[in-house]
């Protein structure tokens, strides 16, 4: 039987151990303590600050949306 895979690979949210700028738009800084959302690139990770991550996450719902829309769900 084949292993079903997840569209949602190496993702996860978790404060900021240290202040650095979102690699979106680096004009948005992420303080020590607040809430990023990490994505796994390669061997390492991206992390966006909680508004970028906020439209990634909405760009993406549509596209799944999208997706269930063309398998008739």
């Amino acid at each position: 039987m084949a292993r079903v895979k997840s569209l949602i690979t190496g993702t996860t949210v978790d404060q900021a151990k240290k202040s650095h700028n979102c690699q979106a738009n680096s004009r948005h800084r992420i303080n020590m303590g607040d809430v990023r959302l990490n994505v796994k690139s390669g061997r390492s990770w991206d992390r966006y600050c909680l508004a970028c991550a906020q439209e990634i996450l909405r760009r993406d719902a549509e596209k799944i949306a999208d997706l269930q829309r063309q398998f008739g769900q």
